[in-house]
């Protein structure tokens, strides 16, 4: 069969629940410093799932994190893609990696200590400006071929049997995948039609269960594919015909040119760079949570967040060490040389969004930008002074906490949604009051005022 390519093209993977990439069928700121004290990864997001896509001219590698929990012999994925992909197209990754970038990119939490003010030490103003191969039955290529169903290729590849199938129109493709025992949920039908009529062929992967009892274990390692298209685009409609509600879609890009942004979907910054309460470290994951909802709630969950942007071959504070050269090329940065040097020639993106079918009616498509600025979900503790004021901007140092106290609250409500009464409460209860004390009284009397 001739090979057909488009430039609409997809990827798509996801488990029980959650609604990335693919169809389920089963049952700036400037440079600053700080000390990194707490992250917002993935985790803390329920029904999350994760894509890493290096692209560079029209390559693209796409590794895709499966969440799947449950029967083994329960699961597959189709995911569209432009062109019949050879064996040596298809690969399985180590989800350690993904798992690295996501640790790598995640929002994350600094602390820092105001400095002596007689010192004239100006942190907080430098702070605030910074910032075997499965066998076919002769039947069944017959039954496929009478439905107008073709299956282009098929390939073993470490636990996944994996079929490469190009259709005429969607009711056939939809006859056979549901003879061949995928329960496909309603409206597929459709949504299939769409692909088949941009040209696409379905990549189709199931576990091969004595694979995977040879390698032991019961997750599933993520699948990697490689072509060419000229178009940077994601399809998440087939992911939501079976999804409960909103899902969390973790996008990190891997580019040489610069910053990835969604073209198709508003794009926003995630609210950074604010100073709020010492109390926050302990609650960062929760924190972090009320910020993105509260986030997406502003946008009507319209929007394409920007979570990281950074050159790789640095960071500041690093949430996680940066990738090797041999990790971002196991992860599809063909470009680079092996070895475990700093990687120079590379640009992460990390993108969030909260979608389903109402929001998102229309598959992601993506642009490479030049773009370099950096970029990251960061947040302040500032811990204060507690010496003793032995000058005059000592004492309106002292005098000026509970009003930055009250800012950090109110910003904090403003982010979170979280009660400001509440807050305040906490705050009181971490030493950081909002009464002015008198700088007459003994310095720890200043920190801790209730024990006067």
């Amino acid at each position: 069969m001739t090979d057909r390519t488009h430039s609409r093209f997809g990827s798509r993977i996801l488990g029980t629940g959650t609604g990335m990439l693919a169809l389920l069928i089963s049952g700036g700121a400037a440079a600053f410093c700080g000390f990194y004290v707490a992250q917002a990864d993935t985790d803390l997001f329920n029904n999350a799932s994760k894509v890493v896509i290096a692209r560079h001219d029209n390559r693209t590698v796409i590794t895709m994190a499966n969440d799947y929990q449950g029967d083994l012999q329960e699961f597959a994925i189709v995911v569209p893609v432009p062109q019949i992909l050879e064996r040596e197209q298809i690969h399985v990754s180590d989800s350690a990696l993904i798992d690295h970038l996501d640790a790598y990119t995640a929002p994350r939490l600094v602390e820092y200590h105001d400095a002596d003010p007689c010192q004239i030490v100006l942190r907080r103003e430098m702070l605030m400006s910074a910032a075997p191969v499965a066998e076919v039955s002769a039947g069944s290529l017959q039954f496929a071929s009478a439905l107008g169903v073709s299956i282009e290729a098929e390939y073993t590849v470490g636990e996944y049997d994996i079929l490469i199938l190009s259709a005429e129109e969607s009711s056939g493709l939809l006859t056979w995948l549901t003879s061949s025992g995928y329960r496909l949920p309603d409206g597929a039908e459709a949504v299939l039609a769409d692909y088949l009529d941009a040209g696409m062929y379905f990549f189709v992967a199931k576990v091969n269960l004595a694979e995977q009892a040879e390698l032991g274990g019961s997750y599933l390692r993520p699948l990697q594919i490689a072509f060419e298209s000229p178009d940077f685009m994601l399809p998440i409609r087939l992911g939501m015909l079976n999804a409960d509600g909103a899902q969390e879609l973790f996008v990190m890009t891997l580019t040489r040119q610069g910053r990835v942004e969604a073209a198709n979907y508003r794009n926003v910054r995630i609210p950074s760079n604010e100073v709020v309460p010492i109390f926050v470290k302990d609650r960062f994951g929760e924190f972090y949570s009320a910020v993105f909802d509260r986030a997406v709630a502003e946008e009507d969950m319209r929007a394409v967040f920007l979570e990281y942007a950074w050159d790789m071959a640095w960071c500041d504070p690093c949430a996680a060490d940066p990738l090797s050269a041999d990790e971002l090329r196991e992860l599809g940065v063909f470009w680079l040389s092996g070895g475990n040097q700093m990687a120079q020639d590379v640009f992460v993106t990390r993108m969030h969004l909260r979608y389903d079918s109402d929001s998102f009616p229309s598959d992601l498509a993506f642009r490479e930008t030049s773009n370099r600025e950096n970029f990251q979900g960061r947040y302040v503790m500032m811990h204060p002074w507690t010496g003793e004021p032995t000058c005059d901007a000592a004492e309106a140092y002292y005098e000026s906490l509970s009003d930055r106290f009250e800012t950090e609250a109110r910003t904090l409500a403003a982010m979170t949604g979280w009660p400001i009464d509440d807050i305040r409460a906490e705050m009181e209860q971490n030493g950081q009051s909002f009464t002015p004390v008198s700088t007459t009284d003994p310095w720890y009397l200043r920190i801790w005022p209730d024990n006067n």
